[in-house]
């Protein structure tokens, strides 16, 4: 995997793989190298969006973060393409057919099955991205009924080709974000493409705790997800975005 992962044109620079760990992204964050690689065979504390915790059993999914220059022209797009190099990294190793939930979470029939946490590192011109992904872990084993796994979704693949597929994804979309222009244009319409939120009735829970209702019609070109309500659209930079049941079939906006 080192081989694979550290051979040029590669752009990353080490893989750190550790027995156990608090946090792949606090471990990161500890020495935030740019282009560096941590990954574990277990966290004690796992840290998802909005301060939730995440906990997987040992060796049963991918836990890596990794540190990436913040140089591009839009921020709020690293957390989008990181999911869609998840999505598109079980396309090719587990021949899955994958969805996107705004802003980054990774489904599969619905169920989410990668989640992902950036975070900017105080002082510094890099982000630390962090992505868990579940491969084999019976339905007993995961955290809640909407979570799935690649094995309950009848594939079997070795971790480790995740890993490497995942991250010749981000480093290649990574590349396409930094280019900006024509080249950033062309990922904003794949992750539009890709994303299942969109046309979606959707509850939008911001951090401060209000809840926001109505349709999912578009993801603007800063990455916002742009909910429709009583003929007012409003863009949403954060939120936890939950699809309600019996969502409408119309086609969204392209912008």
């Amino acid at each position: 995997m080192r081989e694979a992962l550290l051979t040029m044109p590669s752009p990353w620079r080490s893989v750190d793989v550790l027995e156990t760990v608090d946090s792949t992204n606090l471990e990161a964050v500890r020495d935030p190298r740019p282009w560096r690689v941590v990954l574990a065979e277990h966290q004690s504390a796992g840290r998802g969006r909005m301060a939730r915790q995440w906990e997987a059993p040992a060796r049963a999914s991918v836990a890596v973060s990794c540190v990436l220059p913040a140089d591009g022209p839009d921020l709020g797009w690293l957390p989008l393409l990181t999911g869609m190099a998840m999505s598109e990294a079980l396309a090719d190793v587990a021949g899955v057919s994958a969805g996107l939930k705004w802003p980054n979470d990774v489904l599969i029939g619905g169920d989410k099955v990668c989640g992902v946490l950036c975070e900017l590192v105080a002082g510094s011109a890099v982000v630390v991205v962090g992505a868990g992904a579940n491969v084999d872990q019976r339905r007993e084993e995961l955290p809640v009924p909407t979570a799935t796994s690649l094995r309950l979704a009848g594939a079997e693949v070795a971790r480790e080709d995740v890993i490497v597929a995942y991250l010749g994804r981000l480093a290649a979309l990574h590349g396409q974000w930094r280019e900006g222009g024509e080249a950033l244009g062309r990922l904003r319409a794949a992750y539009r493409a890709g994303c299942v939120t969109l046309g979606q009735d959707v509850e939008v829970h911001r951090p401060a705790g209000e809840v926001v209702r109505g349709t999912a019609v578009a993801v603007d070109d800063g990455g916002q997800l742009v909910v429709e309500a009583g003929g007012c659209r409003v863009a949403h930079a954060a939120g936890d975005v939950v699809h309600v049941r019996g969502a409408s079939a119309g086609a969204p906006d392209t912008a």
